[in-house]
């Protein structure tokens, strides 16, 4: 492990930087082969590479080690993490896969031969409804490819074209952010 995170042997950890230190304490903890490995901000501070390294250690020493990492990096996670969970205050407000998470959310843009207008009865899953000259713009919480164009043609009437794209995962905790605080999730 000390090789491949190039960490000098002839060096006082006093001596290393910030993210040779934390490189340092991967490579204290993993050899003991723990159950779980919880790092609070692990890639604060470092430079690109060095989380590359890092993240690319862990993942690939970690063995049968459950890894919990509590970032607000989104995007340097989002490709490694396998599960998701979304504390607010010291609440646990939802937890599941990287997948359901990801496959459940997308940015939907409904475009009319007319203006557009918000439907007038609310949807639950429908966040950050925005209109602008003929497109009705949402965010989609319960997507479903299947149904999404039967969907909206039932709550807003005919349309031009729907327009459906995936969301990162920065944007989804954007997104569900801003609706807690709005109190309307």
């Amino acid at each position: 492990i000390l090789k491949q995170l190039h960490l000098p042997l002839d060096r006082k950890i006093g001596d290393l930087s910030h993210g040779m230190r934390m490189k340092m304490g991967v490579v204290c903890a993993l050899p003991f082969r723990p159950k779980a490995l919880i790092l609070d901000e692990p890639l604060n501070g470092l430079d690109p590479l060095v989380r590359d390294d890092l993240m690319e250690s862990l993942v690939s020493q970690a063995g049968e080690t459950t890894i919990l990492i509590s970032s607000q990096e989104l995007n340097e996670i989002e490709g490694l993490a396998t599960h998701v969970a979304l504390l607010d205050d010291g609440k646990l407000l939802f937890q599941e896969s990287m997948e359901a998470l990801t496959s459940g959310f997308r940015e939907v843009r409904v475009t009319f031969d007319h203006a557009a207008e918000p439907p007038r009865e609310p949807q639950s899953d429908w966040l950050q409804m925005q209109t602008s000259g003929n497109v009705l713009a949402f965010v989609e919480t319960r997507f479903s490819e299947a149904a999404i164009g039967e969907r909206v043609r039932s709550v807003v009437g005919d349309t031009r074209r729907i327009d459906v794209q995936p969301m990162p995962l920065r944007a989804i905790f954007t997104t569900l952010a801003k609706a807690m605080r709005d109190g309307s999730q």
